[in-house]
């Protein structure tokens, strides 16, 4: 399937801008009190932002070759 640099670009954007919020997520969640009352929450946290890397660097290796 084929994406315009415009797509694939806007598509990155929303991805950065959602791994900041999970980043600051996991930040404040092992900040707490008692961290390991969250462990779930931070592991599923940490799971998506090693996906959402992922897609981001499939995302770029994309554009490169549009470039």
């Amino acid at each position: 399937m084929a994406y315009t640099k415009e797509k694939l670009q806007e598509a990155k954007r929303q991805i950065d801008s959602t791994l900041h919020k999970l980043r600051e997520t996991v930040r404040t969640l092992e900040g707490k009190e008692n961290p390991s009352r969250y462990k779930s929450q931070i592991t599923l946290a940490n799971r998506r932002i090693q996906a959402f890397g992922l897609a981001v660097s499939l995302i770029e290796r994309e554009l490169e070759q549009l470039s």
